[in-house]
């Protein structure tokens, strides 16, 4: 059988292997990494830190300021990547994207949407965001700016939406933060 007719589990596990064996790193932090990502990571992570924000102006600005900084003050882990919050407005509206691969704040968002990252998705973003927002069903008023941020490796992005109209509480608030709206492909 051919390297590439094993099933997946058994190519993942000769690559890990491998990198034990190369004294990159051990079985047993290679699981803690593993339990980290997948315990606990969800998209209500990131809507926790963003109703955080709508309703407590000293963390808001921490949070544009030091996203890391913000995350870690709620016990949300973001080791390994620069997190950076990117504030939706009356006048701008962002949307994250990663060209290369899908890099994505996975502790916070959970595991990434299909769609996110679909090589259609990942171009024409870029080109034309204003046609692919309105593909999810997000028309913008032709004043409001559209920022796209590319996603890396080193530095991934969290939007902050615009906050709900109402006298809503922070746990009501967290329950109107979808994981599109925290990519910016829809509004809360």
């Amino acid at each position: 059988m051919s390297h590439d007719e094993l099933p997946i589990a058994a190519r993942v596990r000769r690559l890990e292997e491998r990198v034990v064996a190369a004294g990159l790193t051990t079985d047993e932090k290679l699981d803690a990494h593993l339990d980290e990502l997948l315990n606990g990571a969800a998209p209500v992570n990131g809507a926790r830190i963003v109703a955080r924000a709508w309703t407590d102006p000293a963390y808001r600005e921490t949070l544009l300021a030091d996203a890391n900084a913000a995350a870690g003050a709620l016990g949300f882990s973001t080791r390994g990547y620069r997190l950076r919050a990117v504030e939706n407005t009356p006048e701008l509206h962002n949307v994250v994207v990663c060209t290369l691969c899908s890099c994505y704040p996975v502790t916070l968002l959970g595991p990434s949407p299909g769609w996110y990252r679909s090589f259609a998705y990942r171009s024409r973003v870029v080109r034309e965001p204003r046609a692919v927002l309105a593909e999810f069903g997000l028309e913008l008023p032709g004043e409001v700016d559209v920022a796209v941020w590319d996603a890396s490796a080193e530095t991934r992005y969290l939007v902050v939406p615009r906050r709900p109209e109402g006298d809503l509480s922070e746990e009501e608030l967290v329950t109107r933060v979808t994981r599109k709206g925290l990519i910016g492909t829809a509004a809360v």
